[in-house]
């Protein structure tokens, strides 16, 4: 353990990554089983990145100091114009390389929204959710809500009180930082269960797809969103696009979940010597309205079903279409698949009904496998990567500011010498 912790936590990620396909080809049964270590990695993060996110922004809120400003008004922009963006991308992409599904038989029943309407009565009501039932089930929204109230109560409480939240800051990035280097057995884990139970195989008849759907998000990674932080910090964009899809977006591929990734990127965010009280809330927001890659898959599968009924579609109708599923985006969950779930939305405005929507998002769940992971990995690290851009004012330094190549990624508190009993 004492010469695994320094090491580099990219290159054992990729170690892990390797041998899982390894074993999964020689031996799929054991790879079946080695699905327990993926799990309990994943569920580690999960289970810690509800408290995490409470305990961060409500310490952030009850420890600001007066002067100090928190530059969240730029992020949530750089989100949003994101996501917008992205669904542009997608029309655009739709027209030019247009697809089409087989769709038949009966889908299984499934729980999606009705519309729009419904979609933001959910996430109004999930501010108002019970705390505790809130980090239970993963609400960040309801979490933010409360930990700002409790944070701003707490500004005006004595200096124990403020210690005390300091102090819990401090505990709960240590868990975190330890839980996160169990990344490489955990990724490992994963991606032998994963190739071992569903293979590739069944993604073959739909290459077409896939090739769409994962081009558009390509283009966004490399081209569309360094173009965006570019124009807000006029600089070089790409060591903090390449340093963000590294650090954060190799293991959201993975695990599938932009709230499972939450700790990776708050702790990348302090690497990256960003501001406490900025990311402490930016990284949460973004894991619930930074949804460039949902917006994409929305699109897409909307306009595959579109074109596979022979609809014609004008120039305002995908305008519409654009706008609507940047919207729903945002209302997309945290979790493996969440973006599917809002297709039939979208295929309404074009009158397709909801039996021949669900049809697609069955598909949608077959080419998951790849789909999701990439939706995941451009979700999760632009989180970051807007966090940096829209923490960077003109005449600041650089954002990035460790070569993280070559750093030693964790704290030496994180020692095995110092977190013995």
């Amino acid at each position: 353990m004492k010469s695994f912790l320094p090491g580099s936590l990219v290159t054992q990620i990729i170690v892990g990554l390797v041998f899982g396909v390894l074993l999964a080809a020689v031996w799929p049964e054991a790879g079946q089983a080695a699905g327990l270590l993926g799990d309990f990695f994943v569920d580690a993060l999960k289970a810690v990145a509800p408290i995490l996110v409470l305990i961060l922004v409500c310490a952030a809120i009850t420890n600001h100091k007066k002067g100090s400003q928190a530059r969240m008004g730029p992020v949530v922009s750089l989100y949003v114009l994101a996501t917008f963006s992205a669904a542009l991308l997608a029309v655009a992409a739709s027209f030019m390389f247009p697809v089409t599904l087989q769709l038949t038989g009966t889908p299984e029943v499934m729980n999606a929204p009705g519309g729009l309407g419904e979609v933001m009565r959910n996430i109004l009501l999930k501010m108002v959710d019970n705390p505790v039932n809130a980090i239970a089930q993963a609400n960040y929204i309801g979490i933010l809500a409360w930990a700002i109230g409790f944070g701003l109560v707490l500004r005006h409480s004595n200096d124990t009180t403020k210690a005390f939240m300091s102090d819990l800051d401090k505990a709960i990035t240590k868990i975190v930082g330890v839980i996160i280097r169990l990344a490489p057995i955990g990724i490992f884990g994963i991606v032998a269960s994963t190739i071992a139970e569903t293979g590739f195989g069944a993604l073959v008849g739909y290459a077409n797809l896939l090739a769409l759907l994962i081009g558009c998000m390509v283009v966004m990674a490399l081209v569309v969103n360094p173009l965006i932080v570019f124009l807000r910090i006029r600089q070089n964009p790409y060591p903090l696009v390449f340093t963000c899809l590294r650090e954060s977006g190799i293991t959201a591929f993975f695990m599938r979940s932009s709230a499972a990734n939450i700790p990776v990127n708050m702790e990348l965010c302090r690497r990256m010597n960003l501001d406490e009280e900025t990311y402490s809330v930016t990284i949460p927001i973004g894991a619930t309205i930074n949804m460039a890659g949902a917006a994409i898959t929305i699109t897409v599968m909307t306009l595959a079903a579109v074109n596979t009924m022979g609809i014609e579609v004008d120039f305002f109708s995908a305008l519409f279409l654009s706008i609507i599923s940047a919207i729903a985006a945002t209302g997309a969950s945290g979790v493996a698949g969440g973006s599917l779930l809002l297709i039939p939305m979208a295929a309404s405005l074009f009158g397709i009904d909801n039996a021949t929507a669900m049809q697609v998002v069955g598909i949608g769940f077959i080419v998951g496998v790849l789909q999701d992971s990439a939706e995941t990995g451009l979700n999760s690290s632009s989180d970051v990567l807007f966090t940096a851009a829209g923490s960077y004012k003109q005449g600041d330094p650089y954002p990035r500011k460790l070569p993280l190549e070559d750093a030693d990624p964790y704290p030496q508190e994180l020692q095995l010498e110092e977190i013995r009993p």
